[in-house]
């Protein structure tokens, strides 16, 4: 689950990690309120105005502004909220801005120099450990940094049963090139953020940049924060975080009846029981010519109604010429499954595309023989390239 900016900085900031002080506005009122708290408290009259929506890139498509007065303050909210922020992480016509963060300015004025880091803690699942993956040059997009100048990114590798050492913590200081107070301040910042890491279940925390401000003091300047949903369980305060307007609405009507669903850019909706038959379904869709239009598990149950929830789902999506329902017959008979397509499809009315159904396992000829002689415009199949060249058949 991915969280807000200003979301993930109050998971950080819980842990000890030093955030800068700031609040998020829904109104340009709001956002005024916040600057004059954060004057009085900080003494700083310079504030980040921030868009929160769950894509990166923001500064370059404007949802990222300084104020140097309170009026301005006003102004960039008023701009900002209501847009339709598009970045390089967005779809064509963006997301709509909601919300917004301010915080203190943290380009202050100070008797060093000012510099940004890009410092990240992510499990490595090749080798089964956590990394924290580092840069001194932050502040600007990793795998650009990656890709242009690989010997400026590092990484240290972390075995969640021992825990991060403290050589590890300078190991990450002194590749930043820092020395002094700020090199003692990034080993406690990097020990803090790997606690926040581990103690939030996370998936990943990335925090670019990492400010090393005028008078050494680190910052997370900015958060990107993925939580571990199997993980949620245990964190009732981080499960409210989750944001549905971030999140694609047939996978948020999908989750409401237990259905495990993604959207995809293809003409083919798939409906199948079992996370490795959808990924072999979705193989077979293209390899018939289309393209699949989602990822979706009706789980080992597939009933009438859980059946008829994600027909309604994948219709939604205007760009499906044809269904594939392709379903093993396990701890389900097929026939009880056909049956319940059939009532599924009947509930709905008109269904404009074909549906083809591919039904093996147990009782599966008497699940086709009740698909054939529905008279509904539904195909049926028990091979899967039958299946394959009944969708081919449909979608050119």
């Amino acid at each position: 689950m991915n969280v807000h900016e200003y979301q993930g900085k109050l998971i950080l900031k819980d842990f000890g990690v030093p955030v800068p002080e700031g609040g998020v506005a829904l109104t340009s009122e709001e956002a005024v309120e916040i600057a004059c708290e954060i004057e009085n408290k900080t003494g700083f009259d310079k504030w980040a105005v921030k868009a929160q929506i769950h894509a990166g890139g923001r500064g370059k498509g404007g949802g990222v502004k300084i104020a140097k007065s309170l009026e301005e303050v006003h102004e960039h909210a008023s701009k900002i909220l209501g847009m339709n922020l598009i970045t390089a992480q967005t779809a064509k016509e963006g997301k709509l801005v909601r919300k917004v963060y301010v915080e203190q300015n943290l380009y202050y004025d100070g008797p060093t120099e000012i510099l940004e880091f890009y410092v990240g803690v992510l499990l490595n699942r090749d080798k089964g450990r956590h990394m924290i993956m580092y840069s001194p040059k932050g502040g600007m997009d990793i795998e650009t940094v990656a890709r242009e100048s690989p010997e400026a990114i590092f990484t240290e590798e972390v075995d969640p049963k021992v825990g991060l050492a403290d050589f590890q913590c300078r190991n990450i200081a002194f590749n930043l090139g820092l020395r002094g107070i700020a090199f003692k301040n990034m080993v406690r910042f990097v020990k803090a953020l790997y606690a926040a890491f581990e103690g939030s279940d996370a998936s990943m925390f990335e925090i670019n940049p990492v400010i090393k401000a005028s008078d050494d003091k680190m910052f997370a300047a900015d958060a990107k924060v993925t939580l571990d949903d199997n993980a949620l369980f245990r964190h009732e305060n981080y499960a409210q975080m989750r944001d549905p307007h971030e999140e694609d609405p047939m996978e948020v009507e999908a989750g409401k009846h237990g259905l495990s669903f993604i959207k995809l850019d293809g003409n083919v909706g798939c409906m199948v029981n079992g996370a490795g038959l959808a990924m072999a379904t979705m193989d077979i869709i293209k390899q018939s010519g289309g393209e699949p239009a989602n990822f979706l598990d009706v789980g080992g149950s597939a009933n009438a109604k859980r059946v008829e929830e994600a027909f309604r789902i994948i219709l939604t999506d205007h760009n499906v010429k044809a269904i594939l329902v392709n379903i093993f017959g396990g701890i389900v008979r097929c026939d009880r499954v056909a049956n319940g397509i059939v009532d599924a499809y009947k509930n709905m009315g008109k269904v404009d595309v074909p549906v083809i159904v591919r039904l093996q396992g147990t009782n599966a000829k008497e699940g086709k023989e009740i698909i054939d002689n529905s008279g509904l415009t539904v195909y049926g199949a028990v091979k899967l390239q039958d299946a394959a060249q009944l969708v081919n058949e449909h979608v050119k």
